[in-house]
């Protein structure tokens, strides 16, 4: 679904980023340019971020080192 219409950033572009590095809302406008216009889409965006940043951090811990 589109979150930015201004820029034409998809929510999975976002998760893209997201899963590639990004750790923070800031981050994301950086390399994609979500919320940099008029700003509408910024507080869905930072709960696509939010929630993609759980995610990951949920299956990382689903791993352990073996010994």
């Amino acid at each position: 679904m589109y979150v930015c219409i201004c820029k034409g950033i998809t929510d999975t572009q976002i998760r893209t980023a997201v899963t590639e590095g990004a750790n923070s809302i800031r981050e994301v406008r950086r390399s994609l340019g979500v919320a940099s216009q008029c700003g509408k889409c910024g507080s869905l965006a930072r709960d696509i971020v939010n929630e993609s940043l759980s995610e990951l951090a949920g299956e990382q811990r689903l791993f352990y080192a073996v010994s």
